[in-house]
């Protein structure tokens, strides 16, 4: 994107990408400086609260934060429900968000590999969205959220799948199927509220540590 992009595009990463070590670690810092992205400072309190203040500090400086909404990469390519950081973001900001589509990523970039290949990158760029309201009221958030995450799909055209990446990554490391229809959506929620779903790996946990 930064480079089809006239302005400077930012990118929030976790702050130890840029404090590893050693050679690698040099080469793994100079990538993500490179790539335009900025350390997320965690000094403050927890992850997706650091984010915000980052992002919003970019914001302030009159330069472009660039976002990936879901929270974390697609395990399967299938987009996935939105983090509502992106509507606080934007209220609190007053700037404009600018859906994005992208193609040929997974790739491009394989998850676990820092440095990308050289190959085409099809990009599809939405007209400007623009939010503003109260950026403490939850359904709000996920109103713009949602409003967003139609957007990119329409363009993308991939299939969207109501619940959370890193909810997703959860199940498939448990061996369990991704709920699509209402009734699996209700379950799994039912499931996420009781805490069972956590209950399920800790036991998985304990057993691959009795087998090692």
């Amino acid at each position: 994107m930064p480079l089809v992009v006239p302005r400077k595009v930012t990118f929030l990463a976790k702050s130890e990408y840029f404090t590893s070590p050693g050679i690698k670690g040099l080469i793994k810092r100079w990538t993500f400086i490179a790539l335009g992205q900025v350390p997320i400072d965690r000094s403050g309190g927890k992850r997706s609260e650091a984010a915000l203040i980052t992002g919003l500090k970019v914001l302030s400086q009159g330069e472009c934060l660039g976002i990936y909404p879901e929270g974390t990469r697609s395990p399967d390519g299938r987009l996935y429900k939105g983090r509502t950081g992106i509507a606080r973001l934007a209220i609190e900001s007053g700037a404009a968000v600018v859906p994005v589509a992208m193609f040929n990523t997974a790739e491009i970039q394989p998850t676990g590999q820092v440095v990308p290949k050289v190959r085409r990158v099809e990009m599809i760029f939405g007209e400007p969205m623009y939010f503003s309201g109260d950026s403490s009221d939850q359904e709000l958030l996920r109103e713009i959220t949602d409003q967003v995450m139609n957007k990119i799909q329409e363009m993308s055209k991939q299939e969207f799948v109501p619940i959370y990446a890193s909810d997703a990554k959860e199940l498939i490391n448990q061996g369990k199927k991704i709920p699509m229809d209402a009734k699996e959506l209700k379950n799994f929620n039912n499931s996420k509220k009781s805490g069972k779903l956590l209950k399920f790996k800790s036991r998985s946990a304990k057993r691959e540590k009795r087998s090692s």
